[in-house]
């Protein structure tokens, strides 16, 4: 080997390896669940106000244990921290004086998908320090998938129908779940958008194999769900073949993703095995 690459090699193996930040401040609800999952307790200043809510967030029990944020700039100046993650566009322009002062500003990467969230995971664990933290849990997370086996599915239409009539379409982390488990997304099939409305009768005419929902919406809590238990949709698709699936597990990119799947799995599996 070169002399010149040899000695390269001696100044990286003696580079010293990058300091840990003590003061970890989120200000994304989506960077709560990961931070929970890969910082030491220690680490973690604050966390935003949703980490705690149990319809959100994955972790709801764990965030109890920390403090929590508004997600304000004097917030945050208050908490004196050393990293930041995900602070929105306004919040991070009035942090600036503290950006200059060399505290880090990380952001989640974009992406939906497990892709997505191995990436996030990659992102935060090398941010708090623990990197091999994050590849034991994308490696948990791969085992997970794994463990469901076949996709049930066998390309039935479903659709992701939300409260006041909301349609989830392709290219979003329910897309992906569904295509994991075998079926066809409805939107998709549409060509709707991430995101549209498609009313009571529109939905009764396309009569999809299976409806997935928010878990929350089993009973009638508001209009917003009143409308997903209307006769209309009871005719067209059967109570049996309505999935349930908790929003705390679908609104973030977060290790618990698998568990989605799986439980989306089995309601397929079961509904197939009434028949």
């Amino acid at each position: 080997m070169p002399v010149i690459a040899i000695a390269a090699l001696a100044l990286l193996a003696a580079a010293p390896a990058p300091v840990a930040p003590k003061r970890v401040v989120s200000l994304n609800m989506c960077a709560d669940q990961l931070l929970v999952a890969l910082a030491d307790p220690g680490q973690i200043a604050a966390l935003t106000e949703w980490a705690r809510d149990p319809e959100l967030s994955a972790v709801a029990v764990q965030a109890r244990a920390f403090p929590f944020t508004h997600r304000t700039a004097e917030e945050v100046m208050a908490l004196r921290p050393d990293l930041v993650i995900g602070a929105p566009f306004r919040t991070k322009a009035v942090l600036a004086p503290l950006k200059a002062q060399g505290v880090r500003m990380v952001e989640l990467p974009k992406g939906e998908g497990v892709e997505g969230i191995e990436a996030s995971i990659t992102t935060i664990a090398e941010a708090v320090g623990h990197p091999a933290r994050g590849r034991t849990l994308i490696a948990g997370m791969r085992r997970e998938l794994a463990r469901i086996g076949p996709p049930p599915g066998r390309g039935r239409i479903a659709a992701y129908y939300q409260r006041n009539g909301f349609l989830t379409g392709t290219g979003t982390r329910v897309d992906d779940m569904m295509q994991r488990v075998g079926l066809v997304n409805l939107a998709g099939k549409l060509g709707r958008p991430a995101l549209s409305r498609l009313s009571l009768e529109e939905m009764a005419l396309e009569r999809p194999d299976f409806l997935v929902m928010d878990g929350g919406t089993r009973v009638v809590a508001d209009r917003g769900t009143a409308a997903l238990h209307h006769p209309i949709l009871d005719a067209a698709v059967p109570a049996s073949h309505r999935f349930y699936i908790p929003q705390s597990l679908t609104v973030c990119g977060s290790p618990a993703f698998p568990r989605a799947v799986a439980m989306l799995a089995e309601q397929v599996r079961a509904a197939d095995r009434a028949r």
